[in-house]
């Protein structure tokens, strides 16, 4: 693995991480756009992270090779776990951030809520009773795996609640829109409080 660390002037990382499952590449800009390019040889998560793009206001590339002729499973965890090096490097040492995040997100009958703390301490909960096992040829089951590699890694506090839902792909949507608005908001600035670390323990 390489890693390029954030510097002062700007939240951005790029990681590098290959094994001998997946070799997948992440490049990550907090104050970006909204821009997105992917290719993870896994479409549907591919329509999530471009929905994390946008409605996180972040520009992000992902470029991935893995063992799909397994199954998903590995380049979806890796992928998670690659992003959540680069939002750690990207987020540096969360100075004047805000630090907690929340997103309520409504996909007509769908409606998610997440919740985030960048805590430096990793911990998910996760409640999403999917109403189906499989979104086209994407198992759900990976999504929990995506969460759990980025929350390990980017060392944060994540509560993700699907609180209703009929639709999985419905499900799924409102989950990684709530996580991208919530993450949003905690990366962003706090004006009054521009040059402290958000604790009382002085550190993150």
């Amino acid at each position: 693995m390489t890693m390029t660390p954030a510097t002062p002037a700007r939240r951005a990382a790029r990681i590098e991480r290959n094994t001998a499952e997946t070799k997948i590449v992440v490049e990550l800009d907090l104050d970006g756009t909204g821009r997105a390019e992917l290719a993870t040889g896994v479409p549907f998560l591919d329509h999530m992270l471009d929905q994390l793009a946008r409605h996180g206001m972040v520009d992000l590339t992902v470029r991935a090779q893995g063992d799909l002729h397994i199954d998903a499973h590995h380049t979806v965890e890796d992928i998670g776990i690659t992003l959540g090096q680069a939002f750690k490097a990207a987020v540096g040492d969360k100075k004047g951030i805000v630090r907690y995040g929340h997103a309520y997100v409504p996909l007509d009958e769908a409606l998610s809520r997440v919740v985030i703390d960048l805590s430096g301490r990793p911990g998910l909960e996760f409640h999403v009773p999917f109403t189906r096992a499989m979104i086209g040829t994407f198992d759900v089951d990976l999504t929990h795996e995506f969460f759990q590699g980025f929350v390990n890694h980017a060392q944060v506090t994540l509560h993700v609640d699907n609180l209703r839902g009929d639709n999985a792909h419905h499900q799924a949507e409102t989950v990684f829109k709530a996580f991208a608005r919530a993450l949003r908001a905690a990366v962003a600035v706090d004006a009054r409080a521009a040059t402290a670390i958000p604790s009382t323990k002085g550190t993150l």
